[in-house]
């Protein structure tokens, strides 16, 4: 991937963006005195579909299929706007008709959900999406087309390098939520994109539409730049304004819910950061106490660490254990899935680690623990069964407990990571 700072339908057919000097009207579209509608070609010369997903949009619906039509026809390109309504019941389908958008009508609803079946919808070598609240420049494309043309595959929209006017961002937004969300991206997937969730984009329709974008709600913006990082598209950015929202009721985005559903999105993308790295920080504190506990109690500064302390440590490295295997199923069935790109590393490791090597292994540290739990009761009965000093003999216990639980761990992870590869041998 490389970036660039660039800083079925029914309704009305394709707008094309270009005037016809003889007739006085935009093709695609009917002319005065004409009674047909679209060319039959039409279609396949549209260039840039302009998607907009809708729900009960009738305020503000109008102007933005207004704009994004002149935007068309000052850029001269051939494009269309399509609306994706998700139920409205205020009239947006027949507002947008009546202004020569295409309507999709999609019953599932979904902020997601509605791109995905207008995305589908289009007719465009290239889509770009906005909201149809009027915050976003309809009016001014220029960048993103510019952009397409020079061989990008998603063209992120910047507001913060474009212009965030007074009252368009909430405070919570524009300092918390896209600033922490997006450094997140850019840490968790190395995506240098520093406007993680703007909601104005352009892309090829072909390219996306073969990424397979799984998610109905809002976290589909998250999906999209994600995957397409996966897939090594090539990502730049354009600076875009965001303008006060149109409308009079308050916006479909709901912050915390919809934060929540980016960041889980984020999270769940990226087993690594989820659980590899916090399971194999949380197996070296656990093992390191186990091993300086296991020779008998410690005082440092005045503070005793023992037998409550050792078995501390035996839950945090068995946490590890249990997280580090739960990583690698998930990791190796999201590429199996085609959700993540395969990882070469975790392929090689797989291969070597067979179901009977695994079996072999989980056995072997089972049996292991079962022998430390031997030792313990053949220590116990040569004093009658009787009391016993806690702080003298529970670190045997202790490691046979850590032995035999890891040792299922590895069993278990063995042999869902052959099911996971059934018909691969």
């Amino acid at each position: 991937m490389t970036t660039e700072a660039v800083e079925t339908a029914d309704g009305a057919g394709p707008l094309a963006a270009t005037r016809n000097p003889s007739a006085g009207s935009v093709a695609g579209q009917p002319a005065r005195g004409e009674p047909g509608g679209i060319a039959e070609s039409s279609c396949s010369l549209i260039e840039l579909s302009i998607v907009l997903p809708c729900l009960n949009e009738a305020e503000t619906l109008a102007t933005c299929v207004r704009k994004a039509q002149d935007s068309l026809l000052r850029l001269g390109v051939t494009g269309e706007v399509v609306v994706a309504d998700n139920g409205s019941t205020d009239g947006s389908q027949e507002i947008a008709r009546a202004h020569g958008a295409r309507v999709v009508d999609v019953p599932r609803r979904g902020y997601g959900a509605a791109l995905s079946a207008g995305i589908l919808a289009a007719h465009g070598e290239y889509v770009l999406m906005a909201d149809a609240d009027d915050s976003y420049a309809l009016d001014d494309l220029g960048d993103f087309v510019d952009a397409l043309r020079s061989g990008a595959e998603l063209v992120m929209g910047n507001r913060f390098k474009g212009g965030i006017e007074a009252g368009a961002m909430p405070f919570l937004h524009r300092y918390l939520g896209n600033p922490v969300l997006s450094k997140m991206g850019r840490v968790l997937f190395g995506i240098p994109v520093r406007d993680f969730h703007c909601g104005i984009r352009a892309f090829r329709r072909d390219r996306m539409i073969a990424l397979g974008l799984r998610t109905s709600g809002m976290e589909f913006a998250s999906e999209m730049v994600v995957r397409s990082s996966l897939a090594q598209l090539r990502i730049c950015e354009v600076p875009t304004t965001l303008r006060p929202d149109g409308r009079s009721r308050s916006p479909h985005l709901r912050t915390w819910r919809d934060g929540w559903r980016h960041l889980r999105f984020l999270l769940a993308f990226s087993p690594r950061w989820l659980l590899y790295y916090p399971s194999l920080a949380l197996q070296a504190v656990g093992l390191a106490g186990l091993v300086w506990l296991a020779v008998g109690p410690h005082v440092v500064g005045g503070i005793g660490f023992g037998p409550h302390s050792m078995l501390a440590c035996a839950t945090m490295f068995m946490l590890g254990v249990q997280g580090l295997g739960l990583a690698v199923i998930a990791r190796s069935y999201a590429s199996h899935l085609g959700l993540l790109l395969p990882s070469a590393r975790l392929a090689r490791v797989v291969s070597r680690f067979s179901l009977e090597r695994g079996l072999l292994v989980g056995g072997s540290l089972s049996l292991l623990g079962v022998g430390c739990f031997l030792a313990a009761l053949t220590s116990w009965g040569a004093t009658g069964f009787g009391a016993l000093n806690t702080a003298d003999t529970m670190q045997v216990p202790i490691i046979g407990m850590v032995l035999t639980v890891t040792g299922f761990q590895v069993i278990i992870v063995s042999f869902t990571m052959a099911l996971t590869r059934i018909g691969e041998d």
